[in-house]
């Protein structure tokens, strides 16, 4: 079985005065079809770096990136973008949704810039929110919805284009805790329905502790374990 995802040796290096700071270094991890792993470490302690990596958003040092079987490495940016536009889904911290549409019409955008007429776009966009509970709120526009209906059609445009790869940032950030045991417990039930490898970068312990497996980011390594501290 491919892995959906594969990080091998992975280092990454930033300019610091007129030294480096070294952020990983020989950083290595897989990602199978389906599994949901969750990302943990403290704030400050490179998830967000690592997130960006594994998307094609910014490039290691050294090391090499494999998505759904492709060594990325030695791409030009057009094909990465390919790769990231057809492959790999999105989840931020803030939604990032359009203030000008509607709910409906910020998940039926990303499939027409990726070439789906707008009525088959439509129709997925609202079979996903009507997934993830919104399928009356459909016409709102963003100032319309709460902070956690808002995080849902966030999920539901990073699906819009069936990625295999899901990659999430604190997504439940900026919730309050029922708000965002609510919003998690959604993208949770609707990655696994949709068969989509995850990866999801989280401080929250309890909600790691509900993914099928745990990455704990700790001095630029990653520690596997399923027993996290509460």
């Amino acid at each position: 079985m491919t892995d959906v995802l594969r990080l091998d040796n992975i280092t990454r290096l930033y300019r610091e005065g007129e030294g480096q700071l070294e952020v990983f270094s020989g950083l290595s991890m897989s990602l199978k079809p389906g599994e949901i792993v969750a990302l943990v470490g403290p704030s400050g302690s490179g998830k967000s770096s690592l997130l960006h990596i594994a998307g094609l958003l910014e490039a290691p040092t050294s090391g090499e990136i494999t998505i759904a079987g492709a060594a990325t490495s030695k791409l030009n940016d057009t094909e990465r973008t390919r790769i990231r536009r057809e492959t790999i889904g999105f989840v931020y911290q803030a939604h990032h949704l359009l203030p000008e549409f509607d709910a409906l019409e910020n998940v039926v955008l990303p499939q027409m810039i990726a070439g789906r007429s707008r009525a088959d776009a439509a129709a997925e966009a609202a079979r996903l929110l009507g997934v993830l509970g919104l399928g009356k709120r459909l016409t709102h526009r963003p100032s319309q919805l709460s902070g956690g209906e808002q995080q849902r059609v966030a999920i539901a445009r990073a699906l819009a284009n069936k990625p295999r790869l899901l990659l999430a940032d604190e997504p439940t950030g900026n919730l309050d805790p029922k708000t965002s045991g609510g919003v998690f417990d959604a993208l949770i039930a609707i990655t696994r329905a949709e068969g989509l490898a995850a990866l999801i970068a989280t401080h929250n312990f309890e909600l790691a502790s509900r993914m099928d497996r745990a990455l704990l980011l700790h001095q630029g390594k990653l520690i596997e374990g399923t027993q996290l501290p509460r």
